[in-house]
């Protein structure tokens, strides 16, 4: 592993990271790492940077509201990939590189020299990263493949929404993230495998495979009973009862208590406790024969209830509930607060920016968000004159003709 002379933290501490993707698929899987201790180094296209730089909701002087989230722990450099001098300049980080993480459609880094089979031979120990919506091989591979592409065709986009529309999105960009996320376990298992072989090697993980892997048993439901997953909005189908349901001051509670011995805790909190030992509730399969007429039960039992007084009566019989959450609530619960799932970070445009901890936490080396999102090559005098021991004559020169 490399050595870095910062304050270090979490148990990727001595790992180096070089970050060649932007949007999100690859920059995810580099803020994962970063969490956790990594030296992330991203490099962006001189003058316009990451999109995602000036991507979101708001925009506050040029500056997006999610870049600082996907971008925090990174050290941002300033690099043109499409010249000769630009690919050197990368070929010189990989032989300092633990890990590499590119998410250009398939043959972009081997047009430029950058390809795996090149990169191993400067840096055998390379673990190189590679998200993309199709994969490095197959008919589809040089195809362009966003997130949401991948969603709808590992099966996702199909079965979110209510069965009456046409299919929705998750609201977040999940196919990318599923992706990053897969990538990041390959990347730390190569890693586990580099030290005991001395060999790095390369992770392959395509946005329409790491949705399919979430899809539980949809294949293999219709491969043996020809049956098709549809939307089925608020529940699951043949699953109950878990669904949301109204309360006396107009607020929906969702509650789940599918499972039997749960059920039968409803049941009693309900005070219908022969409701269990009705045959037509008995078992999970007969409930979920009759989810509609079930929640129609339910329904009339949480409407004679205000929301605080249904959460008070669920949780006194230890049934899973909850309020349906958005940003103020997150904020304002003391369960939150507790675990510090939110904290605020320094800006020098937001000041204190609120945003979301690091996950999972970890008891002996746990991860910590040190700082948000750079600045536009912030860090391109400490990893050029610094770690790659560039002349200075020479990187005015490289920053003169806009290769950094």
């Amino acid at each position: 592993m490399t050595q870095q002379k910062d304050s270090l933290f979490g148990p990727l501490k001595d790992v180096r990271v070089i970050e060649l993707g932007q949007l999100l698929a690859g920059p995810f899987c580099g803020q994962l790492m970063g969490d956790f201790g990594a030296e992330v180094i991203k490099v962006e296209q001189p003058g316009s940077g990451d999109p995602l730089r000036t991507w979101g909701q708001e925009i506050v002087d040029g500056q997006s509201l999610w870049w600082p989230v996907v971008a925090r722990n990174k050290k941002s450099i300033t690099l043109n990939l499409r010249v000769r001098e630009g690919q050197d300049i990368v070929r010189e980080l990989i032989k300092k590189a633990d890990i590499l993480i590119e998410n250009f459609r398939p043959g972009t880094m081997e047009k430029w020299g950058l390809g795996y089979e090149e990169l191993k031979k400067i840096n055998p120990g390379l673990i190189m990263v590679r998200v993309s919506g199709y994969g490095q091989t197959g008919p589809y591979a040089k195809k362009s493949g966003y997130g949401s592409i991948g969603e709808a065709m590992g099966g996702l986009r199909y079965v979110v929404g209510d069965p009456t529309t046409p299919p929705s999105r998750m609201g977040i960009s999940i196919g990318d993230e599923l992706a990053a996320v897969f990538a990041c376990i390959g990347a730390l298992m190569a890693l586990y495998n580099r030290e005991k072989t001395g060999l790095g090697q390369m992770v392959d993980s395509a946005i329409y495979e790491a949705v399919l892997a979430m899809m539980e048993s949809l294949i293999t439901e219709y491969v043996e009973t020809k049956y098709i997953r549809e939307r089925s909005g608020a529940v699951l189908a043949n699953v109950a009862p878990s669904n949301v349901y109204p309360t006396k001051d107009n607020m929906m509670v969702l509650i789940a208590a599918n499972q039997d011995t749960v059920f039968k805790r409803l049941c009693a909190a309900m005070d219908q406790p022969e409701l269990f030992d009705d045959p037509r509730y008995a078992t999970h399969h007969a409930r979920g024969e009759r989810q509609e007429e079930l929640d129609e039960l339910i329904t009339t039992w949480t409407l004679t209830f205000t929301t605080d007084d249904l959460q008070t009566r669920l949780d006194q019989f230890g049934i899973p509930q909850g309020k349906i959450y958005r940003a103020p609530d997150m904020l304002e619960d003391p369960h939150f607060q507790a675990r510090e799932a939110i904290v605020k970070v320094n800006h020098p445009l937001f000041k204190k920016l609120a945003m979301q901890n690091v996950v999972p936490k970890l008891s002996g080396t746990p991860g910590q968000i040190k700082w948000a999102g750079p600045t536009l090559g912030q860090h391109n005098d400490e990893i050029y004159r610094e770690l790659l021991g560039m002349a200075e004559n020479i990187v005015k020169d490289f920053e003169d003709r806009g290769i950094i």
